[in-house]
């Protein structure tokens, strides 16, 4: 074989120079793209890692919340029961209280017989006990008022009850009503 020209030899030379650049050039766009995807992926894992953390705090934050709002319903449910007891104590009072103030009533209705009634007890009282005439009066029983029917038993009339129940009346002592016999 020949020896090459000196011509050849440049064109082959300026190709080989041509060729080392060109792979000189390629290999440092692939050194720069190369670190552009290592930075990428850096800041992936960082994004990736301050995700995480912020997913995690969100998280914690929920459950708190749910555990603040779980406590905050059970006292809530708590205080309902104790206000539907109290409710229900409050309502048998007011069930207690009307049965007495219907009792109270029919008393006021009552109360004009009664004051009837006691005025003309009064007035029987005041008109002594009655005597023949065609007898003398020298009865012990009948003058001491010993009688069954004789008004002064009946003058004192806060002995005489039309209830077994007394102790009403020891309170009443103190109470004026309206009117007077």
């Amino acid at each position: 074989m020949s020896s090459p020209s000196p011509v050849q030899i440049r064109e082959a030379n300026a190709h080989l120079a041509a060729l080392h650049r060109r792979v000189s050039e390629l290999e440092h766009r692939l050194e720069e793209a190369e670190n552009t995807v290592r930075e990428q992926a850096e800041s992936l894992i960082r994004k990736d890692e301050q995700l995480r953390a912020a997913t995690q705090q969100i998280t914690e934050a929920k459950d708190k919340e749910i555990f603040f709002l779980h406590e905050k319903l059970c006292q809530s449910e708590e205080s309902i029961h104790k206000l539907n007891q109290t409710i229900k104590e409050k309502d048998s009072l007011i069930g207690q209280l009307q049965h007495r103030c219907q009792l109270l009533d029919n008393i006021c209705k009552s109360r004009p017989l009664l004051d009837s009634m006691l005025s003309q007890m009064a007035e029987a009282e005041r008109m002594g006990p009655v005597r023949d005439l065609g007898k003398p009066t020298t009865n012990s029983s009948l003058t001491d008022g010993e009688s069954n029917g004789s008004p002064s038993r009946l003058s004192n009339h806060k002995d005489f009850s039309l209830s077994e129940d007394d102790s009403d009346d020891q309170e009443l002592d103190g109470v004026v009503f309206g009117t007077t016999v």
